[in-house]
């Protein structure tokens, strides 16, 4: 959805932006969030009313910290990416990014924007440890974390239900010296 209000940038790649989310976004992620496929990924049982997409635009709280994730080219939002389960004591966080449209999804808008948020997470915030859980059926983002440096740490057999099934979860984990030494090494080559 582009959005004719002020924009308030966060944090900035090549192609993207991060911003906070705005009321303008809301029809946006209510369309996408209520689509099969995205549910299926992200764990959605309930459908998204707008009301409750509009306290889902709210969610930033004192352990979580949303992005809406904004094309530089056209202003077009095209996912959400943040931090929840912040524990700043331990420096340990999880993380969280969603491309929601296919047509936006395997363009490097997903890696630019989550390099974007690991450095904000480990050079601002100091925090010590990322995690996130993918579903087992989902080998795209599950090659996608482990490309990005992302080691996996351990499976919830079944821990994941979507539509008559259970799925394996899979538990994954970066560091903030491994995600420095790849970010190293990737500029000396």
């Amino acid at each position: 959805m582009k959005s004719n209000s002020y924009e308030y940038l966060f944090l900035e790649t090549q192609d993207l932006y991060l911003r906070p989310f705005q009321e303008a976004d809301e029809a946006y992620f209510a369309r996408w969030c209520n689509e099969p496929e995205n549910r299926g990924k992200t764990g959605l049982t309930r459908p998204i009313t707008p009301d409750a997409q509009y306290q889902a635009l709210h969610k930033s709280s004192s352990d979580s910290i949303w992005f809406a994730i904004v094309r530089k080219s056209d202003r077009q939002v095209i996912g959400e990416t943040g931090l929840l389960r912040m524990f700043p004591d331990w420096g340990c966080t999880d993380v969280s990014i969603m491309i929601y449209d296919p047509s936006y999804q395997h363009q490097g808008y997903g890696r630019q924007a989550l390099l974007a948020l690991m450095n904000y997470a480990f050079g601002d915030l100091h925090m010590h440890r990322l995690a996130i859980g993918v579903v087992g059926f989902n080998h795209a983002a599950l090659t996608f974390y482990k490309s990005i440096g992302f080691k996996q740490e351990g499976i919830q057999e079944e821990g994941y239900y979507y539509h008559y099934q259970y799925h394996d979860f899979i538990m994954m984990r970066i560091l903030k010296g491994e995600f420095i030494a790849s970010q190293t090494k990737k500029r000396a080559l």
